[in-house]
């Protein structure tokens, strides 16, 4: 008997260089996929030197494909407000301009209710020194990076 492939869904994230955000989402138990890419820009197909050029629009993003029976969309964000200063606008430590934004790119109407919630509960904690900056956004067209970005801390062998 064969068995049925998982379901999957699909979360989109932006919190700074893509590189860390990538190794660190792969780690969560659940998490079947993470592909670096672009989104949220006015260009089609963009390189990694346009969007670095902070013309494009586009931040650097994560595409998360995930096991909702393993991982809930929750946890995903509960990761995403840990790995990144969500108070920071268009930057992320030395990381500075419109490409590095925090952003929530939802997929559907169930993904937008949970990233509102729990920014505004992020938010009324009092666990931050500033308000939280993180864009909600409905996803646009997810461009996937050059491929030596992917797996990049992976295959370098560094940290982030």
């Amino acid at each position: 008997m064969k068995e049925e492939p998982t379901a999957s869904e699909l979360a989109t994230f932006g919190a700074g260089c893509f590189w860390g955000v990538e190794s660190d989402f792969r780690e969560l138990p659940g998490v079947l996929d993470a592909t670096s890419g672009y989104a949220g820009g006015t260009v089609a197909n963009p390189t990694y030197q346009a969007v670095c050029s902070d013309q494009t629009g586009h931040a650097e993003v994560v595409a998360v494909r995930y096991d909702p029976a393993i991982v809930s969309y929750e946890r995903l964000l509960d990761a995403f407000w840990e790995m990144h200063d969500p108070t920071q606008f268009n930057r992320q430590g030395p990381d500075v301009g419109g490409q590095y934004r925090s952003v929530i790119f939802y997929h559907t109407p169930a993904q937008r209710d949970a990233a509102e919630k729990s920014k505004a509960l992020l938010d009324a904690s009092g666990r931050l020194s500033r308000p939280v900056a993180t864009a909600i956004e409905p996803a646009p067209t997810f461009y996937p990076a050059e491929d030596y970005h992917q797996r990049y801390l992976e295959k370098r062998g560094g940290g982030h």
